[in-house]
């Protein structure tokens, strides 16, 4: 019986053979394919290896493909002619802009009269009427009628216990909290002066004039300042560079210019006063000298560095600038025309949603890069 065995064995169909073959040959490259993975799991952990890689590819990234290069020159002369075309298109753009900027202004004057409205309400110069009060909620915030007389109530008891407050107070010291382009500029001496803060309004520049916006800080008479309004003026330019027309991407901030605040004798917040010991070379006597220095405050937002003529700048004051420039527009764009949902902080929630779904990809990913790790037979977590 053995014998038959061994003769169907070195008898085998060479077709047979060639399947195992195949097997042999199949097996032996999933071996160098576990191999070549684990390989690459190790070099992947080498911070080296990664340095090395991810420089590589930051150089190939917006790399020209050098086609341009290769083209013949009667090819090339029609691209400059469309790089013409380009600039004209630029131009065109440019006047768009500004058409976009006449009517922002037709539509601010629109909107002006209900933002009236709403500083008079804060300011307790309106009381709103019962119908201007109601608001109907989302259907998921909607309570039961149970629960909304208990609210009722619970509002009414604590409404007995303090003071009936005038307006809203704090409205814009709280926007001011609620925002952290805001809230970082913002000391705790701040904190009082700007409970003083009635409205801000924005007036852009009349027709025919260069365009700009200001910003004006309405306030209530205080103890820190006699100026009733603070102004920002913004100056924008919507015309390409003609160095680099290429680089137009609508209107751009040039300059800004604050105003002088009349600080009351003792009040100003932006400077502070420091005591230092001086101790003489010859006598060794010590006197005590009083500086007055620069102090970190929001109100130095009203005195932003000056641009000189020919726009050169140190790297600190462009970023003084820079910084400058996104708090003016955000506050033109964003915190005037939706203050009381910064107020409430629905709109900061809006905000944050925007970023939810990318931090969800990169847990995500992260949470696959902890699986592969915990699958990889070399991996050692005490590494």
């Amino acid at each position: 019986m053995a014998d038959i065995d061994n003769k169907d064995q070195t008898e085998m169909d060479p077709a047979d053979m060639e399947d195992v073959e195949d097997v042999e040959e199949e097996e032996t490259g999933e071996d160098e394919n576990s191999k070549a993975r684990q390989l690459t799991v190790q070099m992947m952990q080498n911070p080296q290896i990664l340095a090395a890689l991810q420089e590589r590819l930051d150089g190939l990234n917006g790399s020209p493909s050098g086609y341009m290069e290769s083209l013949p020159k009667v090819v090339k002369r029609r691209v400059n002619a469309l790089k013409n075309l380009q600039v004209k298109c630029a131009h065109i753009e440019a006047k768009f802009y500004e058409e976009v900027h006449e009517l922002e202004r037709k539509y601010a004057a629109l909107y002006q009269p209900l933002f009236d409205k709403r500083s008079e309400i804060v300011t307790a110069a309106y009381e709103p009427t019962d119908e201007e009060c109601e608001w109907k909620a989302d259907e998921e915030e909607e309570l039961t009628d149970e629960m909304k007389e208990k609210a009722k109530l619970e509002e009414e008891k604590k409404d007995e216990e303090k003071e009936d407050p005038k307006g809203i107070p704090e409205f814009w010291l709280t926007v001011f909290k609620n925002v952290d382009l805001l809230s970082d500029m913002l000391q705790e001496h701040d904190e009082p002066i700007l409970k003083h803060l009635q409205d801000i309004k924005v007036k852009f520049s009349d027709p025919g004039q260069p365009m700009s916006f200001t910003l004006e800080f309405h306030f209530e008479p205080n103890e820190f300042f006699t100026n009733t309004v603070l102004t920002k003026t913004y100056k924008m330019r919507s015309e390409p560079d003609e160095n680099d027309p290429f680089s137009f991407d609508g209107p751009e901030i040039i300059s800004c210019t604050g105003c002088t605040i009349d600080w009351t004798k003792g009040k100003n917040v932006t400077l502070k006063t420091i005591k230092k010991k001086q101790k003489h070379k010859g006598r060794g006597t010590v006197r005590t000298v009083t500086k007055t220095i620069p102090n970190d405050s929001f109100f130095n937002f009203f005195t932003p560095p000056e641009v000189p003529e020919n726009g050169e700048l140190d790297e600190d004051s462009e970023a003084v600038l820079a910084a400058d420039f996104e708090i003016g527009h955000f506050i033109r764009e964003r915190i005037v025309p939706r203050a009381v949902l910064y107020f409430t902080g629905e709109a900061i929630e809006d905000d944050d949603d925007d970023y939810d779904e990318e931090g969800e990809e990169a847990d995500d990913e992260e949470g696959e890069e902890e699986a592969d790790e915990e699958n990889d037979p070399d991996y050692d977590p005490k590494v």
